[in-house]
């Protein structure tokens, strides 16, 4: 006997053939190289369904179609800071269909949009970069004493409580710098 494996639709199709023929399941088993039970199961499945080929479960059934996949990641790119729930509130209006929020997301990651944080960045011009240049020269000769009296900060948030209502918008992953992403 050999060692397990798939068993294609051609092969499955010439064992019920054999079978069909008046060849014992055991002969054709020893022909094909085959565990008599897999033939056996097969032959009972094919008595049943009528079909040699394997039936692959298909799973729950998509509540949108591919247009209507098109029309969601379409609507979460013209006004990227929406939520799932107020585009599945779009997409109720527009096509009388109502879906979950989870399937928006899906149907957004799908379309290679992801809810990621915006990034904040305040454009240096010339005039910024002059005063920085000039400030540190100023300060180029301090010591450390000097320094230790500054202290530094940065516009960081910190939050205790788990929803820091940050606001979030749909784009691609590596598209944070886009001007459209701001």
């Amino acid at each position: 006997m050999s060692s397990r494996h798939y068993i294609d639709d051609f092969m499955r199709g010439r064992i019920i053939g054999k079978i069909e023929e008046g060849r014992k399941i055991t002969d054709v088993a020893r022909e094909f190289d085959i565990a008599h039970s897999v033939v056996s199961r097969l032959w009972k499945s094919f008595k049943t369904t009528g079909m040699y080929s394997r039936w692959h479960e298909r799973g729950r059934i998509r509540s949108t179609t591919p247009a209507e996949d098109r029309y969601i990641v379409l609507s979460a790119k013209r006004n990227r800071r929406t939520t799932a729930q107020q585009v599945a509130n779009q997409f109720l209006a527009a096509s009388g269909k109502q879906i979950s929020r989870k399937t928006v997301a899906r149907r957004l990651r799908g379309g290679g949009l992801y809810a990621l944080r915006p990034v904040v960045c305040v454009p240096l011009t010339r005039q910024h970069r002059t005063a920085c240049l000039q400030w540190c020269r100023e300060h180029h000769n301090w010591t450390e004493q000097d320094w230790a009296f500054v202290l530094f900060s940065d516009e960081s948030r910190f939050s205790l409580s788990s929803d820091c209502r940050r606001q979030l918008i749909w784009r691609r992953s590596g598209t944070a710098y886009h001007p459209e992403n701001n």
